[in-house]
């Protein structure tokens, strides 16, 4: 029932050029979302969304630098987020005159006042760098030794900070991507109780922290050079959305009862190019999900099980899970109802015959029963040969908690994140639909299918562990 043809004819739609990397926030990811929704209406999935609608609007905050700020070095005006990039939004005049710091040295910064200057320091290895094979690691390095210099030197009473670039946060994958990045600002769920796009109040808040490529190092260490700057912060309020949809279960009493099929439907947009190609597609991330839920829904649509069948499409993922966590505030049924979540996020690459399976194993797992439960469809349907070392806390990428399920297990409800994981094409324009693997896209969606077919016949509901608590805290939480 799981049909490659359907597989590969909506992501090289969804995934497509025409779609501009449906970026939370704009009018792409709109367009995206009523794809998804229409498509799923052809499935034969019924909507489950507000006022019976497929859609669960949201509101998303954003906080950013406005383009009418101007900084200047020396009377040179920079341009920003390609000559300099600004930290963190921030609202803030200064005229300092510039103290460079010799490579950051917190020592020397002890015995310098550093009080009304501008302080030029180098950037260097923060601590605990990301490992060299990290995903992103250029502009993980870059943030992190920004965030950690910079805080250093504004508590010694800097009025401002510079930073320089080192040849790994000079590289276009750190310095590149974070003027893209970090130009967007900062987003959040627009809610009371909720995580804020605001920056936090902390004494760092009003200060700038600005960071610079390696190329203009001699010109900031010339004598007498002055930082002028006019800064200001903007905020918008945009909607997002939640595409959500249902098959009733046909049993009397378990139909009030939901397996949840997730995943999330953004990528990152339209950016700046690589080779040549400025729109980073998302095919992996995660069309790739987004149309296995499509195949699994026409599959449920045909054959419903006792217990009912909720499908939902995050909206904006990349911005910070923010539709997910929407969803696990404001659930369209009972959270208590959902008996489990079944989430993926990147289902469609690497080696064919391999996958993850996260939250199978402490401290992630919150449910042994549909850990189980998962564990066995594999062995039955798909024979995947499992790689458990990204379900452990002491994985390099943390990949638990950057996906949707989190939000659901935060909340105590069984959750799984079925993935075929990272890539060299993740966050880039190669992440295209001609790269991926049709037959494994099948296959893993047939291993979300048949796990969720088991739990929605099982006669109990799969249980919860007992004290199950991540290592991490959680944003929401009951």
């Amino acid at each position: 029932m799981i049909r490659e043809a359907d597989l590969r004819r909506d992501i090289f739609y969804l995934a497509s050029d025409a779609m501009r990397g449906r970026e939370a926030g704009t009018l792409d990811e709109m367009r995206a979302s009523m794809w998804v929704a229409k498509a799923a209406q052809e499935a034969g999935l019924q909507p489950a969304g507000d006022d019976g609608t497929y859609f669960q609007f949201w509101p998303m905050r954003r906080v950013r630098l406005s383009d009418g700020s101007q900084i200047a070095i020396g009377g040179r005006p920079l341009t920003l987020w390609k000559d300099i990039v600004v930290a963190a939004p921030i609202t803030a005049t200064v005229d300092l005159p510039l103290s460079y710091v010799e490579e950051g040295r917190l020592e020397q910064a002890a015995s310098t006042d550093l009080h009304g200057k501008a302080v030029v320091a180098e950037i260097h290895a923060p601590t605990n760098p990301p490992a060299p094979n990290m995903s992103l690691r250029g502009y993980r390095y870059a943030l992190a030794a920004v965030r950690q210099q910079s805080q250093a030197l504004i508590e010694r009473g800097a009025g401002a900070v510079i930073l320089v670039s080192d040849s790994v946060a000079d590289d276009p994958m750190a310095f590149g991507f974070g003027g893209v990045a970090l130009a967007r600002g900062r987003y959040g769920l627009d809610t009371a109780g909720a995580a804020s796009a605001a920056p936090r109040g902390n004494a760092a808040s009003s200060v700038p922290v600005l960071w610079v490529r390696r190329s203009m190092l001699e010109a900031l260490r010339a004598p007498n050079q002055r930082l002028t700057a006019t800064l200001y912060t903007e905020s918008f309020s945009y909607p997002s959305v939640n595409i959500v949809a249902k098959v009733p279960g046909t049993d009397p009493v378990r139909r009030n009862e939901y397996v949840l099929f997730s995943g999330h439907q953004d990528h990152d947009g339209v950016r700046y190019p690589i080779d040549g190609d400025s729109i980073w597609n998302g095919a992996d991330d995660n069309a790739s999900v987004s149309v296995a839920l499509l195949a699994i829904g026409r599959a449920w649509s045909k054959q419903p099980a006792p217990r009912s069948a909720l499908f939902v499409w995050h909206g904006a993922e990349e911005r910070g899970l923010l539709g997910s966590y929407w969803h696990a505030l404001h659930p369209v049924v009972p959270l208590e109802s959902i008996v489990a979540v079944l989430n993926g996020d990147m289902i469609g690459r690497n080696n064919p015959d391999s996958a993850a399976l996260l939250g199978a194993q402490p401290p992630h797992r919150n449910s042994t029963a549909l850990a189980q439960m998962a564990l066995a469809a594999n062995a039955q349907v798909t024979h995947f040969l499992i790689d458990s070392t990204w379900d452990r806390p002491t994985h390099r990428e943390g990949w638990y908690y950057r996906s949707d399920h989190l939000p659901y297990a935060c909340m105590h409800v069984p959750a799984l994140f079925f993935s075929t994981l990272l890539h060299p094409d993740y966050h880039t324009p190669r992440d295209e639909p001609q790269r991926i693997d049709i037959p494994k896209l099948a296959r893993m969606t047939r291993w979300m299918y048949a796990t969720g077919w088991e739990v929605a016949n099982a006669p109990q509901r799969p249980a919860l562990d007992a004290g199950f608590q991540l290592e991490r805290r959680c944003a929401i939480g009951r």
